[in-house]
């Protein structure tokens, strides 16, 4: 049997933008039929990387070889001809466009044939969809699928184009725990059929379940190359951290018994049905569940985005009326939504502009106008307390990694001071090291008195920072766990095989 040949490899490659290494002296070999993962916090350079094979960015020094064959100008085109795809994060998908269009446009493209031919517009998406064994119906509009769905026709297209090496950034994010088991399988299909797969995850249970290699990239440097059944999960966080990162499991130890927050019999049809629970000082309170159990839309209805059609809201004892979220941040409570991107953050205004905004009503000077200086000292305050990376309080917030991004909208809702504070998904997409910062400071709010709820369907998250866990499903609170069951040294496993089930009496 013959040795197995290198598709790319890449020797001593240097990368540097104004003022920054991105990569040092890094050499990568990717193999024939291999699944590599390349491991790395948020900006230690490994998106440079797939960016510079791709053919996007060139290298500042440093030689590439793709199938055996050195390459003294290496562009975007050159790549795709030698069967280099990446499927990014935002899919690059054309949501008004059929499935079979979106497969198939860039083949014909290239190809230089009609983008009118229906028939062979359909032959080539069919083929592709058969090849990994995935039923989806061609003239369905990207649009109408599920992220899972976008997540295979963005796999479709870049074998339709004869991909040999395909890069995936992230590519589970928002998956749930069945479509990520099918996504897995179908990059291990990949694998069968001689195709090398590069994958980009913070989830390193994933990692270690399909990688045959992992390189690990830690500022801008190569720390090693690792054959998988040679490394485990607590070894790799600290090749790619530089520290050791253990997650303490949370206990409440306030004796306050009174409620915070307390939620009756809350209805909202079609998202939720009949909630009832409480939230305590010093309760770090989980709510887990598939994607889709009704956590979010609760969420969003506690802060006034969502308005409930029957139940009540208690704050502090007192029926409360919400009807906006200014209603909610003058009864203390705050909100880390789902989407930081989309819901949470001004992503074109500064960290200063970002970080005030729950606070505007105190940073009001004289005339009614904002404080800038008031503001500025809060920021600055906030960036050295939570640890943000970033050039100073007036830097955009895009720029930022999404770790910082988020640690920015955490610190604007403590600057608020609230009592109540939730947490929606805190940690996705979010490297190891900045989540294990995260974790730090939810368990730090609560021991300071702040109730805290945290939605999430990473049950290792769940386990490690809540003292008491509510399962839903279908609208419905199916399960709750007490903080005497949450010490059983096996509630993790019955929390993950519970969710994982979707089997509720």
């Amino acid at each position: 049997m013959g040795s197995v040949k290198n598709i790319v490899s890449a020797e001593h490659i240097c990368k540097s933008y104004v003022g920054v290494q991105a990569l040092d002296d890094v050499s990568i070999s990717i193999k024939e039929g291999e699944i590599k993962c390349l491991a790395g916090e948020n900006g230690c350079g490994k998106s440079t990387f797939v960016k510079i094979i791709a053919g996007v960015e060139s290298c500042t020094s440093g030689t590439i070889y793709i199938n055996g064959k050195e390459c003294t100008r290496h562009t975007a085109k050159d790549a795709i001809d030698e069967g280099i795809q990446v499927i990014f994060q935002d899919l690059s998908l054309f949501d008004s466009m059929s499935v079979a269009d979106n497969i198939a446009m860039n083949k014909l493209i290239k190809e230089g044939k009609p983008l009118t031919n229906k028939k062979e517009i359909n032959k080539i998406a069919q083929q592709t969809l058969d090849l990994i064994g995935v039923d989806i119906p061609l003239d369905a509009q990207i649009q109408e699928l599920s992220i899972a769905n976008r997540q295979l026709i963005a796999i479709c297209r870049a074998l339709a184009l004869d991909a040999k090496l395909l890069f995936m950034d992230e590519p589970t994010t928002a998956l749930t725990k069945n479509e990520v088991d099918r996504l897995l399988d179908i990059v291990l299909g990949l694998k069968k059929k001689n195709i090398a797969v590069v994958f980009i995850s913070h989830k390193l249970d994933e990692v270690m379940r399909i990688a045959d290699s992992i390189t690990v990239i830690r500022d801008g440097h190569k720390i090693g190359d690792f054959e998988a059944g040679d490394i485990d999960s607590k070894r790799l966080v600290y090749y790619m951290t530089g520290r050791q990162i253990d997650y303490q499991q949370y206990e409440r130890r306030e004796k306050e018994e009174t409620k915070l927050l307390e939620v009756k019999h809350l209805t909202r049809k079609g998202n939720y049905e009949d909630v009832n629970f409480n939230v305590r000082p010093g309760d770090i309170l989980g709510i887990t569940g598939l994607l889709g159990a009704g956590r979010t839309e609760l969420s969003l209805s506690i802060f006034g985005l969502n308005k409930p059609d029957s139940g009540e809201i208690y704050v502090n004892g007192k029926k409360a009326v919400i009807n906006s979220p200014s209603d909610a941040i003058d009864l203390g409570i705050g909100l880390v939504p789902e989407e930081r991107a989309v819901q949470g953050l001004f992503l074109k205004k500064s960290v200063d502009e970002n970080v005030a905004a729950a606070i505007l009503k105190r940073l009001k000077g004289f005339m009614g106008n904002i404080n800038s200086d008031a503001s500025k000292k809060l920021a600055k305050e906030a960036i050295e307390q939570f640890r943000i990376k970033v050039y100073n309080e007036e830097t955009v917030i895009n720029t930022l990694s999404g770790g910082n991004q988020q640690k920015a909208l955490i610190a604007r809702w403590a600057a608020s001071d609230p009592k109540i504070f939730i947490l929606d998904t805190p940690t996705v997409g979010i490297d190891i090291g900045s989540k294990a910062e995260i974790y730090e400071y939810i368990q730090k709010f609560a021991e300071m008195g702040m109730g805290i709820i945290i939605i999430s369907d990473e049950v290792e998250e769940i386990v490690s920072n809540c003292n008491r866990v509510l399962v839903m499903f279908g609208g419905k609170i199916v399960k709750e766990y007490t903080e005497e069951e949450m010490k059983k040294p096996d509630i993790k496993d019955k929390i993950s095989a519970l969710v994982e089930s979707g089997k509720y009496s």
